[in-house]
């Protein structure tokens, strides 16, 4: 049978979802635990893969067991054996045409952004930091220029290997609350390095170094060395993959206010 999961967890305590050799990632993680509860060796499929430091609240994964567990069962045995800054939320049957990567339809991500000039303390690797003021409605006008189907070449990081820079992105918002920020983006797919990029250039608008209509001359010149900073992994959260009806999975709780 196939299952499909809901995993949460803490990107500063690994070194990516991707498992590598001598090193912590979420993947290994997650297929170390349910070895144990499924009594033999389990692979796991992703709908996003996160780098080093980045977070997840929602990410969808699925593997292949001939084990009968309660779905409880599951969840709760599984969480036992997850190292802490882990947990899994659910676990589902579904179809054996389902794929956590290739049958979703779009992938959300949330940026948390503390902008004050002081750096953050207990938050530090779960949260990003801009010292400068922002502007909301100058990174809003900016960033509506990049919601739709456009070449993100010059968003992309020199390590992207997609080999279709083309990508829809269907949200494109910039929140505020006090000095609090946070960006939200959807897509229907994303290449490497995509969101952190269009928080660089949002910011560099924000603070007011480039004109808002820099973001549009940044993705029609679609050359990567021309678009500023890469903001850091802290403040990037997974936030939840969508699916067609055909795959009903368990609702996802949005996040809170700012992450």
């Amino acid at each position: 049978m196939k299952i499909a999961g809901c995993i949460e967890y803490d990107g500063s305590r690994f070194c990516g979802w991707q498992i590598q050799h001598g090193q912590p990632t979420v993947q290994a993680a997650i297929e170390s635990a349910l070895t144990d509860i499924a009594d033999h060796p389990v692979r796991v499929h992703c709908a996003g893969r996160t780098d080093t430091g980045v977070h997840a609240c929602g990410q969808i994964f699925h593997f292949e067991t001939d084990s009968q567990r309660r779905e409880f069962n599951w969840v709760m045995g599984v969480n036992t054996k997850l190292p802490v800054g882990s947990s899994l939320l659910w676990t589902k049957e579904v179809d054996q045409n389902f794929h956590a990567r290739f049958s979703a339809v779009s992938r959300r991500y949330r940026y948390v952004l503390l902008n004050r000039r002081v750096r953050p303390s207990y938050l530090a690797k779960r949260i990003s930091w801009f010292p400068r003021s922002l502007d909301l409605e100058r990174m809003r006008k900016a960033a509506s220029s990049l919601i739709g189907t456009h070449d993100f070449s010059a968003f992309r990081s020199s390590r992207c290997r997609n080999k279709v820079p083309v990508k829809t992105v269907t949200t494109l918002d910039v929140g505020q609350a006090d000095n609090w920020f946070w960006f939200d983006v959807e897509a229907s797919g994303f290449l490497h390095h995509m969101v952190r990029n269009f928080v660089g250039v949002l910011l560099s608008i924000g603070c007011g170094d480039q004109d808002t209509d820099w973001a549009r001359q940044v993705l029609e010149q679609k050359d990567r060395t021309l678009a500023g900073i890469t903001a850091p992994a802290d403040g990037l959260y997974f936030v939840s993959a969508s699916y067609s009806e055909e795959y009903p999975l368990p609702a996802i709780p949005p996040p809170c206010r700012y992450w």
